[in-house]
């Protein structure tokens, strides 16, 4: 009896483990791997592939899983190839304010390598995701030895800068339902159109406000034909009234 039970829980370990390698992104080349046609690293030779194929960590992640958190320091760049990551900052209080949502393709925690400091930020898995680590050691070698690597970093960080900027003012000037409006045109980006797909929770700490006060503007905002919600999905469906009530 002891040996039938003893082979049944390994026959399900053995059945969860092999899952988990399938989900992960292990088994797929840098060569062949679809997220790094649309990343920073979609310009490598041949050899400069080779390496990163040997010296990279792929991983599967659950959702809400952390990469790094605040005030950790940086140990490398991670390349989401499946998924998306939920980039924030924690208030005195403990509150959450999401400043950027990466998607697959995208490098998270590269910015902080250059600067010799902790994260400024956290980052945590919104559902589950592939995700490749690259060391520190490695990314800034191949940084040294690929110029279109490191200008499509300058580009990046240029990019990043702006948005911040037009980020923090928006934040600052705009009224709890302008804010919405402009955050819901970011996630129509991040979401390519699709509906999209977060808890009412992450959008209030998108959008900065408590989680009642959102769900009491997408009420409005379905009322008015802006928007279609089916259970926690929303799909937008008049565009121009996001823009309008903006004021993008």
């Amino acid at each position: 009896m002891v040996s039938i039970l003893g082979s049944a829980i390994f026959l399900t370990f053995d059945k969860q483990f092999n899952l988990m390698l399938e989900k992960s992104h292990k088994h797929v080349s840098c060569q062949t791997c679809v997220g790094r046609q649309s990343s920073l690293l979609n310009h490598f030779c041949s050899d400069e592939l080779d390496h990163l194929n040997s010296h990279r960590a792929c991983n599967y992640y659950k959702k809400h899983e952390a990469l790094f958190i605040e005030g950790s320091f940086p140990r490398g760049v991670y390349c989401i190839n499946q998924g998306m990551v939920k980039i924030f900052k924690r208030g005195d209080e403990g509150k959450e304010q999401i400043i950027h949502i990466s998607k697959a393709g995208e490098m998270v925690g590269f910015r902080a390598m250059f600067t010799e400091e902790p994260y400024k930020v956290g980052a945590e898995t919104l559902e589950e995701c592939n995700i490749c680590f690259i060391s520190k050691e490695d990314f800034l070698n191949l940084m040294d030895t690929n110029p279109l690597l490191r200008n499509g970093i300058i580009k990046e960080l240029s990019k990043e800068l702006a948005d911040r900027a037009d980020f923090i003012t928006n934040m600052a000037q705009k009224s709890v339902r302008e804010r919405l409006a402009f955050t819901m045109l970011i996630l129509m980006d991040v979401f390519d159109n699709e509906p999209i797909n977060l808890s009412r929770e992450d959008l209030a700490n998108f959008v900065g406000t408590a989680t009642e006060t959102l769900i009491r503007l997408l009420k409005d905002f379905k009322e008015e034909a802006i928007i279609e919600v089916q259970t926690r999905k929303i799909r937008v469906l008049d565009k121009n009234k996001l823009l309008q009530i903006s004021g993008k």
